[in-house]
C-alpha cells in the first residue's frame, strides 16, 4: 500500500513545486524542505533542479540571486505565464478528478 501512495505523491512532485513557487519566490532546497513537511516525502534534488531550471528556460519563472549569510542562493518566482500554467493544471486537475469522483459514487 504504502508503493501505491509513494507512486501516486511522485507523479504530483512537479505540480507541487509549481504550486509552491506560486506561494512565494523560493530557493531549491527551500522547496526541498517544504514539500518534505507537506508530504512526509524527500524530494530527490535531481527532480527539483531542473525543472527550476526548464521552467526558467521556457519563461514560466525567473530567478535571482539572493545573499543568506555567506551563501548565494537562486530564488525562483512563477512570472505570469508560470501563473497562467498552474491555473490551466489546477482547471484539469479539477475537472478530470470531479468527474472520476461522480463516476465513483454512482450507484448502479
Amino acid at each position: 500500500m504504502v508503493n501505491v501512495v509513494n507512486a501516486f505523491i511522485r507523479g504530483f512532485e512537479k505540480p507541487i513545486i509549481l504550486w509552491l513557487l506560486s506561494l512565494k519566490p523560493r530557493h531549491g532546497y527551500e522547496l526541498i524542505r517544504e514539500f518534505k513537511s507537506l508530504t512526509g516525502r524527500k524530494l530527490k534534488p535531481s527532480i527539483v533542479y531542473p525543472f527550476l531550471q526548464w521552467l526558467e528556460r521556457e519563461g514560466y519563472a525567473v530567478s535571482r540571486q539572493i545573499m543568506r549569510g555567506k551563501r548565494r542562493l537562486k530564488c525562483y518566482s512563477l512570472t505570469e505565464k508560470g501563473q497562467e500554467l498552474l491555473k490551466n493544471l489546477q482547471d484539469k486537475l479539477s475537472a478530470s478528478i470531479g468527474e472520476v469522483i461522480k463516476e465513483f459514487i454512482k450507484k448502479k
